[in-house]
């Protein structure tokens, strides 16, 4: 039993600083705040991470397998309902790492595991995007050429990248407060669907499309 305490010390101390990285955005989370919060010695922290940026880089490559396990599941895509569940299960992975993203620059331009690592995410948002909407267009569902799927892909890449930042800056004070997620996530899976609606095969695609978009932010308003 002794052998399994080191692992579990390891584990609340990545569980709580990713609450506090989240909550207060990982610049103004501090080793000595992180010790605190857990009543533990900043030597105890130490000995299990050897800096901020050992613990930042664990809970990256957490949401980096979580995240690259989500995407392979783009070509399973098949429908309308489909892609909408795809795209709010990709904002729920945003949403529960979302200190990546709210000091996503800051992040990048002082972690070099950050840096490369986060780019291959970005290329393989976009590739899955672009398998969604090629598995849309060949079950019938949209009318898209392939230079429109590249241009679309990418803008929903950037879409879910950069839907956070936006809704920070829109309410810095609440907007990635616990309470914000279910309308966050909605709102920003809502937006990028709203991407592919001038490109459904027809008008009644359209018209479900919308539907379901409204359906699913009703009960957040």
């Amino acid at each position: 039993m002794a052998k399994k305490a080191p692992r579990r010390t390891a584990q609340r101390i990545a569980e709580v600083s990713l609450e506090l990285f989240n909550r207060f955005g990982e610049p103004n989370v501090s080793t000595t705040l992180i010790s605190a919060e857990l009543n533990i010695s900043p030597g105890n922290l130490y000995y299990h991470f050897a800096s901020k940026d050992t613990l930042v880089n664990q809970l990256f490559d957490q949401y980096e397998v979580a995240m690259l396990g989500l995407l392979e599941a783009a070509p399973d895509v098949k429908d309308v309902e489909d892609a909408w569940f795809f795209l709010h299960s990709l904002f729920e992975q945003v949403w529960n790492h979302r200190f990546l993203y709210r000091d996503l620059n800051n992040l990048l331009s002082g972690n070099r595991h950050l840096e490369t690592h986060f780019h291959d995410i970005l290329e393989r948002k976009t590739h899955a995007f672009k398998l969604m909407l090629e598995g849309l267009a060949a079950a019938g569902l949209m009318k898209i050429d392939p230079d429109n799927i590249e241009t679309l892909s990418a803008s929903m890449c950037v879409m879910v990248t950069y839907w956070l930042s936006y809704e920070y800056v829109r309410n810095p004070r609440q907007a990635l407060e616990p309470a914000s997620a279910g309308l966050a996530l909605t709102r920003g899976a809502q937006h990028v669907l709203a991407l592919l609606t001038p490109y459904m095969a027809n008008t009644d695609l359209q018209t479900h499309l919308q539907g379901l978009t409204a359906a699913y932010s009703a009960p957040e308003r």
